[in-house]
C-alpha cells in the first residue's frame, strides 16, 4: 500500500469560497457561504454542470426532554468560513473479496471549517474529490453549545442542470422491494401512485415525489448521474425528494394506506430551492425524530458520482473507498460462497416452512413438538435437506441453505409478534446434528437461516445462543430476514436505530467468525470494505417476485446501476424452469431466458451467489448447468465492455488467482446484438472457450429454455459476435490452456 499526503493550504479567516478539482482535471468542486451564511456546493465535470449551487445544513429539533421546550439554533445558516485546507490523498488497497484484487483511492480533499457566532457553535464540511464523483460529509468536533442534539431534518441539497432521465425507487422508510421506474424527473410525481408496491409486508411512503438512493439518472446531453451515500452507520438512511414550487406532500389518505408520512414542509424562513432540485430527507424513528447525535461524530457521505461513459458508473470505487479499512484483523474464515437450497419451493408455494397447520398461533414454551401433527408439505425435512447435500457435493456447491428448519414459523409473520423464534430449536423432522455430520462429510456446510420478523430486540436476546450453536455444529454463514413492520412498534427498517442493529449483527458475527448475508435490511453503503464478512444483502426486487408476478426483463439490468453501488446483492439467480406452472401451482413466470440466468452470475456481482432453482430443475438442463459449476464469484479483475441502464449489460472477469476469465452479457426486453473483443486475454495464449447463448428462437415469454453452447478455442485476436434475445442474455467461460 502507497499513500501520499501533500500541499495542505490554510486559507485565510473568512474567506469566502473554496475549490477543488479531481486528480484528473475532470472535475471541480466549489464551495462558498452566501449572504445569509447558509454553505453552497456546486459540481462541474468537464466544464458541464452536474451539480448546480446547492444549499447544505441540518434542522435540529427541540429537546424534548428540557423543561425550557426552545428550538435549537438549527446548523443551516449564519455561517462563517474559519478555515479552509485542501490536501491529496492516493493508496491503493486490497479487498477481501471483490470485483478487483486491488482498488485506487485516489482524491483530492477539501476541508472547510465554519463558525456560527450566534449560537457559538462549530461545523466541518469535508468534501473528496475523486476522478469519477464526490463525496461529501458533515463533521461536528465536540464542543461546549454543541454536545448532544436531535435531527428533526438533513437539508442538503442536490440541484440538477435540467430535467434528467431518472430510474427511481418510491422513497419508503421500509422497503426497497419494487421495480425501478423509469421517467423524467418532472415525471415522478405523475407516476409514484402506481410505482408503489403498495402490497408488501410492511409500506411507508412519505413524499409523491421522494425517491430512494442509489438514484441513477441520464441528462439529455449524455451525462450520467448518481447519487448515493456511504458509510452510513449510527446515522438514518438518506432519501431524496423532489423540491419546488410545486410539490405536494402525501396525504394520510394517498391511496387509502394510513401509515403515510407527512413530512414538515422547508422552514418558510429558507426559500425553497429551483427546479428539479433534490433534498435530503432522513428515516425517522418511532418518535419521528430523524436521528440523535452526541459529538464529536459525522454523517455518513453523500456521494454524487458522473461521468460520460454508462460503464464507469459500474466500475466505480467511490462508494467503498469512502469507507473505513478492514477492520476484522484475521480474515480468513471470509470466503466467496456458491450455495444451493430449501427455498424457491417454499417461495414459489409448493412447500411450507411452517411444520404444522394445527394452531392459528404458538408459544414456543407451550407446545410438544413430538406431539404435533405434521402438515406433510414442510420442506426442512431431513430426505430432502440430504437431497440437496448431495447436489451440493455432486456439482462443487459449497453450502446449501434451509429455511424453515425451527421452530415458530406457524403465525412467524404476525404483524405485531414478538417474541417469534429463538433460533436454536429444530422441528421434529430436522436432525441438526445428524445433516451438520452428513454435510461434512460430503465437503459442504448447512448456511444457518435466522428469520427475526422483524423483532429485533427478540433477535438480540437469542444472538450469542444462536451463534453458538452455529458454531458447534459448524455453520459459518447466517442469511437473516426481516420481513414486517419493524418491533419496537413504530421504528422503520431505515432508521438510526435499525442500522445501529444491522451492523451490530455483522460485529457480533465476526466475533464468532460468521459471515452474514442480510436480507429486508438498509440497502449497503459500502460496509462491506470494513466489515467484509457482511457477504452480502437484498435490499431490493429479488428473484423471489419472479414468484408474486414476476419483474420486467429490464429489471436485472438496472439494479447493477443503482442498488449495487452500495454492495453486492444475494440476487438469487438462476432460475432454468421459468414457467412456475410446469412443477407447481403457481401460475407466475420469470421473465428470463436460460442464457439470461447465466449472465446474473457476472453482470449481478456477489461473492455469494445462489443456484436458486430446483435440483431436479437442474438436471434437466445439465449441460446449460456446468456453467454455474465453473463460473467464479471472486474476481481479480472486472472489465465492463457495454452498458447502458435499463437496457444491456456485459462484463468480462477474471477469476481470483487463475487466468480464467468469465463474460456474461444481460438485455431488456428488446434484445441486444453485443461485439466483444477479446483484447483483454493474455496475449499469445490459447484459452477453451465455450459459449451459453440464447437460440435463434429464443424468447423471455415464448421460448425461455432455447439455448445453444459452443466450444471453440480463442486468442487475444478473436472477436465474438452474440445476439441477446429478448430478456436473454449470454454466458462465456474462457478457460486458459
Amino acid at each position: 500500500m502507497k499513500k501520499l499526503l501533500l500541499s495542505l493550504a490554510l486559507l485565510p479567516l473568512m474567506a469566502i469560497a473554496g475549490n477543488v478539482k479531481s486528480p484528473n482535471g475532470n472535475i471541480e468542486l466549489k464551495f462558498s457561504v452566501d449572504n445569509t451564511g447558509r454553505p453552497v456546493y456546486e459540481m462541474t465535470y468537464k466544464g458541464r454542470a452536474v451539480i448546480k449551487p446547492s444549499h447544505l445544513g441540518l434542522e435540529l429539533a427541540k429537546d424534548r426532554h428540557s423543561s425550557k421546550w426552545t428550538n435549537e439554533t438549527d446548523l443551516m445558516d449564519g455561517f462563517a468560513i474559519a478555515k479552509e485546507e485542501t490536501s491529496t490523498f492516493d493508496e491503493t488497497w486490497q479487498p477481501v473479496w471483490g470485483e478487483t484484487k486491488n482498488i485506487r483511492n485516489h482524491y483530492n480533499e477539501l476541508a472547510v471549517t465554519l463558525d456560527q457566532p450566534s449560537a457559538k457553535r462549530q461545523m466541518l464540511i469535508r468534501f473528496r474529490v475523486y476522478d469519477d464523483g464526490i463525496g461529501f460529509r458533515y463533521e461536528f468536533p465536540q464542543q461546549k453549545e454543541l454536545n448532544y442534539f436531535l435531527i428533526e431534518e438533513e437539508r442538503t441539497e442536490f440541484a440538477m442542470a435540467g430535467d434528467h432521465t431518472a430510474w427511481w425507487l418510491p422513497g419508503d422508510y421500509d422497503t426497497q422491494e419494487q421495480e425501478t421506474q423509469e421517467t423524467k424527473l418532472s415525471g415522478i410525481r405523475a407516476r409514484f401512485n402506481e410505482a408503489v408496491n403498495w402490497y408488501n409486508s410492511s409500506v411507508a411512503v412519505f413524499s409523491e415525489t421522494g425517491v430512494q438512493t442509489s438514484l441513477q439518472m441520464k441528462s439529455d446531453d449524455g451525462l450520467y448521474i448518481n447519487i448515493h451515500e456511504a458509510a452510513c452507520q449510527d446515522y438514518a438512511t438518506m432519501h431524496l425528494e423532489l423540491v419546488d414550487a410545486q410539490t405536494k406532500h402525501l396525504s394520510q389518505e394517498l391511496k387509502g394506506f394510513t401509515n403515510a408520512y407527512t413530512p414538515n414542509p422547508a422552514p418558510s424562513r429558507y426559500p425553497l430551492p429551483q427546479p428539479f432540485t433534490f433534498v435530503s430527507h432522513l428515516t425517522p424513528d418511532a418518535t419521528g425524530l430523524k436521528g440523535a447525535m452526541q459529538t464529536p461524530c459525522n454523517t455518513p457521505w453523500r456521494t454524487v458520482m458522473v461521468s460520460d461513459d454508462a460503464r464507469d458508473m459500474l466500475s466505480n470505487n467511490l462508494i467503498l473507498n469512502l469507507n473505513e479499512p478492514c477492520k476484522i484483523e484475521d480474515t480468513s474464515w471470509i470466503h466467496p460462497t456458491k450455495y444451493c437450497g430449501v427455498w424457491w419451493e417454499m417461495i414459489v408455494g409448493k412447500s411450507s416452512w411452517n411444520y404444522t397447520d394445527e394452531y392459528p398461533s404458538i408459544k414456543l414454551d407451550q407446545i410438544d413438538w413430538n406431539k404435533v401433527k405434521p402438515n406433510g408439505r414442510h420442506g426442512a425435512n431431513n430426505e430432502k435437506v440430504k437431497r440437496y447435500i448431495d447436489f451440493a457435493a455432486k456439482n462443487g456447491l459449497d453450502e446449501v441453505l434451509v429455511e424453515g428448519w425451527n421452530v415458530g414459523w406457524e403465525d412467524w409473520a404476525n404483524l405485531w409478534k414478538r417474541d417469534v423464534f429463538d433460533f436454536v430449536t429444530p422441528y421434529p423432522d430436522f436432525d441438526i446434528k445428524m445433516l451438520n455430520d452428513y454435510a461434512h462429510s460430503k465437503g459442504v456446510k448447512l448456511l444457518m437461516h435466522h428469520e427475526t420478523s422483524s423483532s429485533t430486540q427478540n433477535y438480540e436476546r437469542h444472538m450469542e445462543q444462536a451463534f453458538n450453536l452455529m458454531n458447534k455444529y459448524g455453520y459459518d454463514a447466517v442469511k437473516t430476514g426481516y420481513v414486517g413492520d419493524i418491533i419496537p412498534r413504530g421504528d422503520h427498517h431505515y432508521s438510526q436505530s435499525m442500522n445501529n442493529h444491522y451492523l451490530y449483527v455483522v460485529k457480533e458475527a465476526a466475533k464468532h467468525h460468521i459471515m452474514v448475508n442480510a436480507h429486508e435490511a438498509t440497502r449497503p453503503t459500502g460496509l462491506c470494505r470494513t466489515w467484509p464478512n457482511l457477504v452480502g444483502n437484498e435490499s431490493a426486487r429479488g428473484t423471489e417476485y419472479e414468484a408474486f408476478g414476476g419483474s420486467n426483463p429490464d429489471h436485472t439490468c438496472i439494479l447493477p446501476f443503482t442498488r449495487l453501488q452500495g454492495g453486492p446483492m444475494d440476487y438469487t439467480p438462476g432460475i432454468f424452469v421459468t414457467k412456475l406452472k410446469e412443477w407447481s401451482d403457481n401460475d407466475s413466470w420469470a421473465r428470463i431466458t436460460i442464457a439470461g440466468s447465466l449472465a446474473l452470475y457476472l453482470t449481478m456481482y456477489s461473492p455469494l451467489q445462489m443456484a436458486a432453482d430446483l435440483p431436479e430443475n437442474y438436471e434437466k438442463f445439465d449441460d446449460a448447468f456446468q456453467f454455474i459449476r465453473d463460473v467464479a464469484c471472486d474476481w481479480d479483475e472486472s472489465i465492463y465492455l457495454e452498458a447502458e441502464p435499463a437496457d444491456y449489460i456485459t462484463v468480462a472477469r477474471k477469476a481470483k488467482g487463475t487466468d480464467n476469465w468469465f463474460i456474461g452479457g444481460k438485455c431488456d426486453e428488446n434484445g441486444h446484438k453485443s461485439t466483444i473483443k477479446l483484447n483483454f486475454l493474455d496475449k499469445g495464449r490459447k484459452y477453451d472457450c465455450t459459449i451459453y447463448a440464447d437460440a435463434k428462437d429464443a424468447h423471455y415469454e415464448k421460448n425461455p429454455q432455447a439455448y445453444v453452447i459452443t466450444k471453440k478455442v480463442v486468442t487475444a485476436k478473436d472477436v465474438l459476435k452474440l445476439t441477446e434475445a429478448p430478456g436473454g442474455g449470454f454466458a462465456v467461460s474462457l478457460i486458459a490452456k
